[in-house]
């Protein structure tokens, strides 16, 4: 009889088992994922407080610009404040994991080239460690609520949901452009350029409705194909209770669907050749 754990070589192995490996070597993602959190803070002056600092320091510039100057803070509703902070929190996410997951395969590069493992552990990991910013820098959110002494409704028990919703278009980019930078190094240039754009067509600033006030119904659906619009309203209508387009959050979630189907399998096809190429 064969024990669970013997090494059996068979032709094709690696692809018939990927997912079961996926589980297998889960201690090697816990590893990765939690090296990328201790070197990120480590030698820094406040720690994981810079995982607070960066989105409430954007929080207080956006609320001044697009509130004070432009005036958005005139509209009714929930404290503007609340309404930036509850966009920024999951773009904030995003933009941070698609970029470490984006380079994550060639700075691992020497992993990659020694021994065998399922590559995907590695973007996987990189998005882990954002979602972990992201836990952290909930305290913002908090807090705001307290001072404001605003009270979320039921939608509240909703919002783990549209944390995974958007955990899966950081994955589904992110797996997408890990593979392409392992090829095309131009990527690293691209990437940036992407989350900065990024930052002016989602709406962090200012509300999802505003656009579709200026573009109309027809452009305002096609503007929602970036699924992060769908994203930052379904967790403002989760914490603020603000209103929710349902056929815009479903655009969202195909938008995510096809990155996700998209990203792994151009990962899992061009996989086997990183370790040449790397």
């Amino acid at each position: 009889m064969t024990k669970p754990d013997s090494l059996r070589l068979e032709p094709g192995a690696k692809r018939r088992h990927y997912w079961r490996d996926l589980w297998r070597y889960r201690e090697l993602f816990y590893m990765l994922a939690w090296r990328d959190i201790s070197v990120r803070y480590r030698q820094t002056a406040v720690g994981v407080a810079w995982a607070v600092l960066q989105p409430l320091a954007t929080m207080i510039v956006m609320t001044v610009v697009f509130g004070k100057v432009a005036g958005l803070s005139k509209a009714s509703g929930p404290p503007y404040a609340l309404l930036v902070i509850a966009g920024m929190l999951p773009w904030q996410f995003f933009s941070s994991a698609f970029a470490g997951a984006s380079q994550s395969l060639v700075t691992n590069a020497g992993l990659i080239s020694k021994v065998y493992f399922p590559r995907m552990i590695i973007p996987a990991g990189a998005v882990a460690t954002s979602f972990v910013d992201l836990l952290i820098a909930f305290t913002i959110l908090l807090a705001m609520l307290i001072w404001f002494q605003f009270v979320p409704n039921w939608h509240i028990v909703v919002l783990p949901l549209f944390m995974a919703l958007s955990f899966g278009a950081a994955m589904g980019f992110g797996l997408l452009v890990a593979a392409l930078n392992v090829k095309f190094r131009d990527f690293r240039y691209v990437v940036p350029f992407i989350v900065q754009f990024g930052v002016y067509i989602s709406p962090i600033g200012y509300s999802s409705e505003l656009i579709r006030s200026r573009l109309g119904d027809t452009l305002y659906y096609v503007y929602c194909l970036n699924p992060i619009v769908g994203i930052i309203d379904g967790f403002r209508w989760a914490i603020l209770g603000t209103p929710l387009d349902v056929f815009a959050l479903l655009i969202a979630c195909a938008s995510v669907a096809v990155a996700i189907l998209v990203g792994v399998w151009y990962f899992r096809r061009t996989e086997t050749g990183f370790a040449d190429i790397i």
